[in-house]
């Protein structure tokens, strides 16, 4: 692998949704996720992590060092077991005494295994072995949720469909009810960091991950489209790349430089080009580098 990445870098996607639900809420019957005080549509972490992480398997397949931890296919428990049996850690109560380094060891092994360990980090402490078990490691990408730019209105469409359900019922109606829950348009805003220092201390995050994390961002509704979500694309990435490890300034700075806003002539917003992009450059200090990735 490539050397671990020496700069900090924050990032802003934009990303949009039309006639789909870019993040249903199972506490509201599956409706697309939405603040109730101001009526901004939501998209949670954990749902664009998904998309990230089924990028990287899609395209990489297993390949060494570029497995991932969650998936729907495995218990994160055999998973966990492969680092001990790699490491022939015995069931011995004394091995934390013979081998002070034996949690450092699974949580590295661990790490260099999978790929999105290594990027988001990951809660291993569900199974414990010897008693020991993979640790807990905070990842150096963190993602926040994702927020629309502008309020958005839930539409709950009726369909119909012709086959029947159950066979008892066939003799009595020809047709079924159903209901999709859409946004009709919405442009979401989502912002993330990445910790050089977290990735250096701790997961040996490379450059090569990065290259393909921001692969990953910029294509990763391009391999998962469903007719519930909709028609749903990345629409720019912003990345910011600092000149040191710790950064150059704080975070909310280089988010305040870039202003999204709906255009003076337009009542609703039905496509990506009803806004605009302003990335003030006087806002952002000389050392940090400004790059477009879409």
């Amino acid at each position: 692998m490539s050397e671990v990445i020496k700069n900090r870098y924050e990032f802003i996607v934009l990303f949009d949704v039309e006639n789909g639900n870019p993040n249903g809420d199972p506490d509201a019957g599956n409706m697309p996720r939405i603040d109730p005080e101001t009526g901004y549509g939501i998209v949670t972490d954990v749902c664009l992590k998904r998309k990230i992480r089924n990028y990287v398997d899609t395209v990489k397949e297993g390949e060494e060092g570029y497995r991932i931890y969650i998936r729907e296919d495995a218990p994160l428990n055999t998973k966990d077991e492969e680092a001990l049996e790699y490491l022939q850690i015995e069931d011995t109560k004394q091995l934390k005494k013979t081998d002070p380094d034996a949690e450092l060891k699974i949580r590295d092994f661990m790490c260099k295994n999978f790929y999105d360990i290594r990027t988001f980090g990951a809660v291993m402490t569900t199974f414990v072995r010897a008693k020991l078990n993979c640790g807990q490691v905070r990842g150096p990408v963190q993602l926040s949720f994702a927020r629309s730019v502008d309020p958005i209105i839930s539409q709950e469409v009726t369909i119909t469909r012709i086959a029947i359900t159950k066979k008892d019922a066939s003799a009595e109606k020809a047709t079924e009810m159903g209901r999709k829950n859409i946004v009709p348009y919405a442009l979401y805003r989502a912002e993330g960091y990445i910790s050089a220092n977290l990735a250096r201390k701790t997961t040996g995050f490379t450059e090569e991950d990065l290259d393909l994390l921001w692969d990953a961002i910029i294509n990763m509704f391009e391999n998962d489209h469903s007719a519930a979500r909709g028609k749903m694309a990345v629409r720019r990435l912003i990345v910011f790349k600092h000149s040191k490890e710790l950064g150059d300034c704080p975070s909310y700075k280089l988010f305040d430089a870039v202003e999204v806003y709906k255009k003076p002539d337009v009542v609703y917003p039905r496509k990506y080009s009803d806004y605009e992009v302003n990335v003030d450059k006087n806002q952002i200090p000389e050392t940090v580098e400004v790059m477009d990735k879409i």
